[in-house]
């Protein structure tokens, strides 16, 4: 079952949802964050992020809402500045007026290597309380391999940016490195990390993540079988996927499609697949961002027409509610 919750959304690109289920929606290009109510689908504009810098996939990216919020009312966000991508903390006030309810960013971690292209973006809070960032390589591969260069990585930092004991290497918040360009963060029932990775003219991966390993960028691209390099657990052609958003949902990864047009569901069993993955909505809402649980058999898609590589329709960009089977 699938409706529509709210429509006209410009260039939207993060997605997370506060303890009462409303949503905050990051918009690429003009750097604001937006409260949606999952009730009414009503858009309340809670303000812009100072510095961001909008240009080319880069500008005010990923959101994530951490555990203390009910305490510290604060939002994350991953943005592209005028030098680099950076991830800082706001603090949200619900009592100032609809678009100054934002606070001065609170940066806690910069120097993430920022292009025209491939500037990662997606952060999320794990179980361990802890913050997860993917970053991509800004069309540079060689920063993939290099793992003093914070781009191409996933990284795991406390919520204040710091890098955290028991980490893969010391004093540094890289956590697994050797990705082009990484999207979708989501964790399985048993707490494991999977990850969506954009490949270039071959395969597109779904990963299973291991601290310190070498997911083969640009050595491999897809399944290469080479020891030193971990291999995905999913390929796709890169015109069936172009994959940014995942989530976990009733035993499966569900993950968006930007060129693919199209939402996977990657069924998992162990630290592989259980059965082959399946396409949904193939060309019905056009480019797919992000996907995001909403509790039980429901999941939040939002479409990403507007970001200038889509194809807007009347009414683009949307919230979609999928009610899984």
């Amino acid at each position: 079952m699938l409706s529509t919750l709210t429509k006209d959304l410009a260039s939207p690109w993060g997605l997370a949802a506060l303890p009462d289920g409303d949503l905050l929606v990051s918009s690429r290009d003009q750097g604001t964050i937006t409260r949606i109510d999952t009730e009414t689908g009503r858009k309340t504009l809670l303000g812009s992020v100072p510095g961001v810098a909008p240009g080319g996939e880069g500008g005010l990216l990923g959101l994530a809402v951490p555990p203390t919020y009910a305490s510290d009312h604060l939002v994350y966000a991953y943005f592209t500045t005028e030098s680099d991508n950076r991830i800082a903390r706001v603090l949200y006030d619900e009592r100032k007026p609809a678009g100054q309810q934002l606070g001065a960013p609170d940066t806690i971690l910069r120097g993430i290597p920022k292009g025209v292209i491939h500037n990662g973006g997606r952060i999320a809070f794990g179980p361990d309380g802890m913050l997860y960032a993917g970053t991509g390589e800004t069309g540079n591969p060689g920063l993939a391999q290099d793992k003093k260069s914070l781009g191409g990585k996933i990284l795991r930092m406390t919520p204040d940016g710091r890098p955290l004991h028991g980490n893969p290497y010391p004093d540094s918040v890289v956590y697994s490195y050797g990705h082009r360009n990484v999207q979708g963060l989501s964790w399985d029932a048993d707490k494991r990390l999977w990850a969506s990775e954009f490949g270039q003219h071959e395969w597109d991966e779904l990963n299973l993540i291991q601290p310190g390993k070498n997911y083969g960028w640009p050595e491999v691209e897809g399944k290469g079988g080479r020891p030193e390099y971990v291999d995905p657990v999913a390929v796709w052609p890169v015109a069936e996927a172009s994959p940014s958003g995942i989530a976990y949902v009733r035993g499966s990864i569900w993950m968006a499609g930007l060129r693919g047009e199209r939402l996977w569901r990657i069924p998992l069993r162990g630290a592989g697949l259980a059965a082959e993955p399946q396409a949904f909505l193939k060309g019905e809402y056009g480019r797919l961002r992000t996907v995001l649980a909403a509790g039980g058999d429901r999941m939040w898609l939002m479409t990403s027409n507007t970001d200038t590589r889509g194809t807007p329709k009347p009414g683009d960009d949307r919230i979609l509610l999928l009610q899984v089977k």
